[in-house]
């Protein structure tokens, strides 16, 4: 069995396996050593661990989706790129995290701490772009499309939510664990649960559009708009209490979709 015929067995495995260990060896030659040590992790550090991480789907997208599908397959992932003639109101869920985001950071000001008080950091969009147009390249360019073939749309987004928040294990370990303390591992676990509610509301515009470039853009606007807003010098706590109420706010809204367009989230012909 050569290389070619393997992938093409177990394309899915092969490209988590992939996309996971690009991703995680990356930061960990980025930042392991010093966090080992016992010495600061450095802003240029967590630079590098970011960079590393989106060069994990993104680069085992394309070399996948050429394995697997050829010359054919690249053409077709770049077309669903290009995809932007989707009609305007497909656009409009591109405001469901801005949105979310403002709201529970004021909620939360008000309620909890003068801390969650909203700021602007322009950067952040910049930040968004990069995320969402490296990283949807593999999770819904290659993974998705594969991943559905054995799974309803709606458990494969779940699943799929999973597995991209697992992806942030290491570079999160070991970026906030020296800081987080106790409060890493119920801070991640609601990071997780977040990314899965993410991941419904962008398969539920890419399975209506099958539009790669939205996927990218609904990426880039949770990404972005959570470094814009929400203030990076939360307590531990904080971020603890920020992600869990975001989490639970976000799932809110996919489960209005789940009601609305069902278990394969494509809206039904009257």
């Amino acid at each position: 069995m050569n290389n070619k015929t393997f992938f093409q067995r177990h394309p899915v495995a092969s490209y988590f396996f992939l996309a996971y260990l690009i991703a995680w060896v990356g930061s960990f030659l980025a930042g392991g050593t010093k966090f080992l040590a016992g010495e600061a992790i450095e802003f240029s550090d967590i630079g590098l661990m970011g960079l590393a991480m989106m060069a994990g789907p993104s680069i085992a997208g394309v070399l996948m989706t050429y394995l697997v599908d050829g010359v054919s397959g690249l053409r077709d992932l770049f077309a669903r790129m290009k995809n932007w003639r989707v009609g305007g109101r497909w656009y409009a869920p591109l405001l469901i995290f801005p949105s979310l985001i403002l709201a529970v950071s004021l909620a939360l000001a008000t309620l909890v701490s003068p801390e969650f008080t909203p700021t602007f950091f322009a950067v952040g969009i910049l930040m968004g772009l990069f995320a969402g147009l490296l990283e949807e390249t593999g999770w819904m360019g290659f993974a998705f499309p594969k991943m559905i073939m054995k799974r309803s749309i709606l458990s494969t987004s779940i699943y799929l939510g999973f597995l991209h928040g697992l992806w942030h294990l290491v570079a999160d370990f070991l970026g906030n664990s020296a800081v987080f303390g106790e409060y890493w591992l119920p801070y991640f676990i609601a990071f997780v649960v977040f990314v899965m509610a993410l991941r419904v509301l962008i398969v539920w515009v890419y399975a209506n559009n099958k539009s790669l470039l939205l996927s990218q853009l609904m990426h880039a606007s949770s990404t972005g708009f959570l470094a814009v807003i929400v203030p990076m010098g939360l307590a531990p706590a904080h971020w603890v209490v920020f992600y869990s109420v975001y989490a639970v706010a976000l799932w809110a809204a996919a489960t209005v979709v789940i009601v609305k367009y069902g278990k394969n989230l494509v809206k039904q012909a009257a």
